[in-house]
């Protein structure tokens, strides 16, 4: 349990967006992603206090080396339902921003900084909440998750998994700009490894260039990128994709170089996986073998993780967007493009959906800022919406 005074010195009031300055001035910067990041010691330290002052029982809990999660719960006396309000603490690194990366300065109703929009007013939207909540009273148990490392490996995620937490339903408040997104894509990586025949430039009929013969795979990866275009759409997600993300080989102009190493990506739809990017892969190896004869490829599978969906129909969508139109906001249903740690919370069985302020396209940005007051609007749904969802 954190000392409640780490979190009442430079308390902020509960309004969100004085949060979210307080949070975007604390570096966080996922250490993995940047030399030299602060990680989320600090940021965690201060809402275990600010969760704690607000009588929710909250806890510090070190998942790596420096690397920390939040974990606070209230718990009322009235039988309902569960409910998980989930965000990440980390952030991307600072090295393309101009200026003051961290100060949190409002300017014609936007407030920048990094992480201002992924995800520390997502993140102050929680806390407001739970705030709320706790002060005017509620029906079930409300869950707070802070985790470390989304932004790299999850790591935090992960943990609060395998403390065998329980919830009927789960908000995850990366920015959609306040519509509600029951699916996400999820994305495979694969790195080939093209083998040829090193040889003297000079010599053609002694040497085999593995760079050609992984161009020749690009062309056909290309194809199939637009035939994955022609396929029936998902009703949120549309259609998956491919992209090269890296490549490297020979060793100078005037060798036939030995080797050339592809990694690609391809982002997939609910129910693809590592299994289905192998087949297409070697699906297109068999084509590209039959125009150039005798080419020898290793594929090592990468990073995998899964793309998941929640039926519109369930209580938590349906919730959301009835809460939506009750504040007055035009409620919606899109899918998130990528992937986001509601994923593994689905994969365990709590249906999970995103909803938060701020736009993902500002996510990651060189000047990433937030709308002031859709963060307070968020606010007012996610509140009401948690009050009703956990009364059952």
């Amino acid at each position: 349990m954190p000392n409640s005074s780490a979190g009442s010195q430079n308390m902020p009031s509960a309004d969100p967006v004085a949060l979210t300055r307080a949070l975007v001035r604390e570096p966080s910067v996922n250490p993995i992603l940047e030399e030299g990041g602060a990680g989320e010691a600090g940021v965690a330290r201060l809402t275990a206090g600010w969760l704690s002052d607000w009588g929710l029982q909250a806890e510090l809990l070190e998942v790596a080396p420096g690397r920390f999660n939040v974990v606070a719960t209230s718990r009322s006396g009235t039988p309902g339902r569960t409910l998980l309000l989930n965000g990440h603490l980390d952030t991307v690194g600072v090295a393309e921003m101009q200026g003051d990366p961290f100060s949190g300065m409002v300017e014609e109703d936007r407030l920048f900084g990094r992480g201002a929009c992924d995800m520390k007013a997502g993140v102050a939207t929680i806390l407001a909440t739970a705030e709320d909540l706790t002060r005017g009273g509620h029906a079930g148990t409300l869950i707070v998750a802070l985790t470390a490392d989304e932004e790299h490996a999850s790591l935090g995620m992960q943990a609060v998994i395998a403390s065998g937490l329980e919830a009927d339903a789960a908000i995850v408040c990366e920015p959609t700009s306040l519509a509600v997104m029951p699916a996400n894509k999820g994305f495979v990586w694969a790195e080939l490894v093209f083998r040829g025949k090193a040889a003297h430039g000079s010599r053609p009929d002694e040497g085999r260039d593995a760079i050609m013969d992984a161009a020749a795979f690009l062309g056909a990866l290309e194809a199939f990128g637009t035939e994955l275009t022609l396929r029936m759409p998902h009703p949120l997600l549309v259609h998956g994709s491919l992209h090269a993300g890296t490549i490297r080989g020979g060793s100078a102009p005037s060798v036939y170089p030995e080797g050339c190493i592809l990694v690609i990506e391809r982002r997939t739809l609910p129910g693809e996986g590592t299994e289905t990017v192998r087949g297409e892969l070697e699906g297109l190896l068999d084509g590209v073998e039959r125009e150039r004869p005798g080419l020898r490829v290793e594929i090592r599978m990468g990073l995998t993780r899964p793309g998941t969906e929640v039926p519109e129909s369930h209580p938590v969508v349906e919730g959301l967007l009835g809460a939506l139109q009750a504040e007055g906001e035009a409620p919606a249903v899109e899918g998130m493009t990528a992937w986001v740690d509601a994923a593994l919370l689905n994969e365990v069985g709590i249906p999970a959906v995103c909803f938060g302020p701020g736009s993902i396209a500002q996510a990651h940005s060189a000047d990433e800022w937030v709308d002031v007051e859709e963060i307070r609007r968020a606010t007012r749904v996610l509140t009401r919406f948690s009050r009703a969802f956990l009364s059952g």
